[in-house]
């Protein structure tokens, strides 16, 4: 799947939880996600719950750990969309 097919659908998935609306407005991969788009960690959950039933994959707790930006996500959305593949 295109890189900017995966950001766009997680931009979908991330507005619902995003506590800054405005930072929505300058949205781009380095976007992180606790501190530019205030999205708290309870809801970092929920995301990541949403994420793996869009993209039909499942995100393992080290790929999780590794994601602080909107770009970090694509990235590991990505590897696993191709890994499924």
């Amino acid at each position: 799947m295109e890189r900017t097919a995966i950001l766009v659908r997680f931009k979908k998935i991330l507005k619902p939880y995003v506590q800054n609306p405005e930072a929505l407005k300058s949205f781009s991969e380095d976007s992180k996600l606790t501190e530019d788009l205030e999205i708290n960690s309870a809801h970092l959950v929920d995301v990541f719950l949403d994420a793996e039933d869009e993209f039909d994959i499942e995100l393992d707790n080290d790929s999780l750990e590794k994601i602080q930006n909107t770009g970090d996500a694509v990235d590991i959305i990505q590897q696993k969309t191709e890994a499924a593949g």
